[in-house]
């Protein structure tokens, strides 16, 4: 059984694009994770250490989004996934980002990935 922590609509700051004028100012970004984990032990204990600390998890994809400066939303979804996988621990991962506002008459456009432990080995 896998069970999901879902974190919603983060909205960071980064410099995202391939254009001249994307890499001098700092977009928008939506970030979604769907972090897929065993919450049975913390379920049953009510113990942070029994879970996955989404608060420390939340403020390194935040430091990673806001201090990178990539080119595709692609690369920024695979790095924010190798994070929660690589770093947290965490067996499976649905990222999503989006760019709000890339193309004229979308309100975003953006990627979504998945990611398991076998595809960092």
């Amino acid at each position: 059984m896998r069970d999901v922590i879902e974190i919603h609509d983060l909205l960071l700051r980064t410099i995202i694009g391939v254009n001249d004028w994307e890499r001098k100012d700092r977009q928008d970004v939506r970030i979604n994770l769907r972090l897929f984990t065993d919450t049975r032990a913390a379920g049953q204990s009510d113990r942070l250490d029994d879970t996955l600390n989404y608060r420390a998890l939340t403020k390194a994809v935040i430091a990673l989004v806001e201090g990178s400066q990539f080119y595709l939303v692609e690369k920024l979804a695979e790095e924010i996934a190798r994070l929660c996988v690589v770093r947290f621990g965490v067996p499976e991962v649905e990222v999503q980002v989006e760019k709000p506002g890339a193309l004229r008459f979308a309100r975003s456009v953006g990627v979504r990935i998945r990611r398991r432990r076998e595809d960092y080995a």
